[in-house]
């Protein structure tokens, strides 16, 4: 372990760099952004998937605590750093820091040659906490392939990571992707949900596997991806309300296909 005293020490710089979602001068835009992983929760998550972070920063206060001593020990001593509470509430994010945060780098997983399986596709989503609840979803809706178009909020940022709870790491997400150059991969059905000519959720015959698209909080999915979709779908609503939450929407969605298929 390495105590770090100067919040201009080059590896806590790079911890605030993460936080801010910026890269250090002069690193190419090819190496995978740093990721800041903020609580117990989200470290032990990234051991159990992904293995040893670049670093881990520990509240020196707070190191001999069951649950964070536990992770601590799974990691090299040599990454471990530790700082004074004053230090670590600055990197923090939250209120109440949770005194452990890993630096790691997001992972860049290949996209598929055929896209054969169900997955979501996010087109310029732009809220947060949208973002991480709809990552969230997808996990627990057994989907293991999100692909976001360019445009989106970035997914592994500070406040998407904290929305959606530890779901990125039961998930291939695939960042800056052009859905409509994608499409060529797809060999499952692209459903869609639009307000005009579309049927209903709970009439149309839902496949089994499909690439779900939802777009945009403020004006919905592109034009393109909705010319280019299989099936359209709406959700049968009451009338004083316009539209759905993209959050919600998407959870009716692929619960409402898993409920289909769950026991055939």
């Amino acid at each position: 372990m390495k105590r770090i005293a100067s919040r201009d020490n080059p590896d806590f710089r790079l911890l605030i760099r993460a936080q801010e979602g910026r890269r250090a001068p002069g690193e190419r835009a090819s190496v995978p952004l740093p990721v800041a992983l903020e609580g117990p929760h989200l470290c032990s998550s990234w051991l159990d998937i992904q293995g040893q972070p670049e670093l881990a920063f520990v509240d020196e206060t707070r190191v001999a605590q069951s649950e964070i001593s536990g992770i601590l020990a799974q990691v090299d001593s040599s990454r471990i750093r530790l700082c004074a509470p004053a230090m670590m509430k600055a990197a923090s994010q939250v209120v109440q820091g949770q005194g452990l945060t890993f630096l790691v780098r997001a992972p860049t997983p290949s996209v598929p040659q055929n896209i054969d399986e169900n997955c979501l596709w996010l087109d310029r989503l732009q809220d947060p906490g949208n973002m991480g609840t709809l990552l969230r979803t997808a996990a627990a809706a057994g989907i293991a392939q999100v692909y976001l178009s360019g445009g989106c909020v970035a997914a592994w940022s500070p406040k998407v990571l904290r929305s959606a709870q530890g779901a990125h790491f039961a998930l291939a997400i695939h960042e800056g992707q052009d859905l409509i150059e994608l499409r060529e991969r797809l060999r499952i059905p692209l459903l869609v949900t639009a307000l005009e000519g579309a049927q209903s959720l709970y009439e149309a015959e839902l496949p089994r596997h499909a690439a779900w698209v939802f777009g945009n909080e403020g004006r919905g999915v592109s034009r393109a991806l909705l010319n280019a979709a299989d099936m359209k779908l709406s959700i049968p609503q009451n009338e004083a309300v316009e539209s759905l939450n993209v959050a919600i929407a998407a959870g009716i969605c692929l619960f409402e296909q898993r409920r289909r298929f769950l026991s055939t």
